[in-house]
């Protein structure tokens, strides 16, 4: 049995990637058109060899034992490579597809492509308000030289003179069972029923190249991070020029420096001067909305919150309902003082606190009242 693996120069756990790669390398160097005419074995060799190793089934047959492209081996690959799951594939050689509930003909050049899968960043204020961003990806796109025909100078295939058109050829074979009629893809037009005597030089017959293109994404508002995006028809041209399959997209939203996220809300840390939250103060903030007011009640406690409505992420799939942006106090004690500064402090200490002999402790919070009180005195301290 040949060894497809080494035709083509790559090792038995290579990826569908590499077996392509090494298949374009190798059929460009043997093609009978650049390397000289006593290559064409050498050139049918290379895609008997890809035929089998670009088809999971086939490859799977091949791995087991079994060579696809040989209709001399009975589909039994040797007793270790013999197993029930195989049945359907072994009989339906000998007779002919009918124990696997397939046909015999040949075998359509257009297939249809695979789906491709990519990624996308974006950042929040995309994911917040619903946009477009660009990938750039690289797969197979149809021939523009030959627009997926596979042929040059708009020649068209004609039919194999081995198999007269059937894409397979069928023989009598000695077997373990007696002699028995097997049929297998003819090598020769590898079971199209037609073989492409002038290919087209860019993408050897196959009717696809290998491309990089730019895909334009439509964003949905609201949309979270690591979804997947479906684009129809986006994804690999299949064979002959077959119709692409889906692109799958899945997206990440960038860390933002001003704002997390939690669900469809925003939130934000502020940090104001001990003063102001004492005494209150009006200030703005940057929202993906632009500036916007926000007071700072007087008494303010540390990490108390702010909610400004309406101005977080917009809600996927509700029209025009936005989360919250939410707003977390931190409030900034000097840790210099000049001699001033220091004076009113002490003033309020000694008025204040004099009376205070330990410290308060409690399992739950204090309540909004007595935090407030105690910045109520600062406040008349300090005015």
């Amino acid at each position: 049995m040949a060894d497809y693996y080494e035709v083509l120069g790559v090792d038995k756990s290579a990826s569908d990637d590499e077996i392509k790669k090494a298949y374009r390398k190798m059929s460009r160097k043997y093609h009978p058109d650049i390397a000289g005419p006593e290559y064409e074995d050498k050139f049918k060799e290379v895609n008997n060899a890809y035929a089998v190793l670009s088809d999971p089934d086939k490859r799977r047959m091949y791995d087991s034992g079994v060579d696809p492209n040989d209709p001399n081996a009975g589909g039994f690959g040797g007793a270790s490579g013999f197993g029930m799951g195989d049945m359907s594939d072994i009989f339906g050689q000998f007779f002919g597809g009918a124990f696997s509930g397939g046909s015999q003909g040949p075998v359509p050049r257009t297939q249809p492509g695979r789906d491709a899968l990519a990624s996308a960043t974006i950042d929040l204020k995309t994911a917040v308000f619903g946009g477009t961003t660009h990938i750039k990806i690289n797969t197979f796109g149809l021939c523009q030289q030959c627009g997926g025909s596979g042929t040059a100078n708009g020649s068209q295939p004609t039919t194999c003179p081995d198999c007269h058109g059937q894409g397979f050829r069928q023989k009598v074979v000695r077997t373990m069972l007696g002699q028995m009629m097997t049929s297998a893809p003819c090598e020769r037009c590898e079971g199209h029923g037609t073989v492409i005597s002038d290919p087209c030089p860019s993408c050897m017959g196959h009717g696809r190249v290998r491309t990089s293109r730019e895909v334009g994404i439509s964003v949905p508002a609201g949309i979270a991070d690591e979804s997947r995006i479906r684009l129809a028809h986006q994804g690999e041209v299949g064979e002959g020029g077959g119709a692409a399959g889906d692109l799958y997209v899945d997206v990440r939203i960038k860390a933002d420096k001003r704002f997390t996220r939690s669900g469809d809300d925003l939130h934000c840390w502020i940090q104001v001067p001990m003063s102001w939250a004492a005494l209150g103060h009006d200030m703005e903030i940057d929202t993906f909305d632009g500036k916007q007011k926000v007071t700072v009640p007087a008494g303010c406690q540390p990490e108390e919150t702010i909610v400004l409505k309406n101005l977080g992420v917009t809600k996927l799939r509700q029209s025009g309902e936005r989360g919250d942006l939410v707003a977390h106090v931190n409030v900034h004690i000097p840790t210099k003082l000049t001699d001033s500064e220091r004076s009113l402090i002490e003033q309020f200490a000694a008025s204040h606190d004099a009376s205070a002999s330990h410290v308060a402790q409690s399992s739950r919070p204090a309540t909004g009242s007595q935090r407030k009180g105690f910045f109520s005195k600062l406040k008349d301290a300090l005015s």
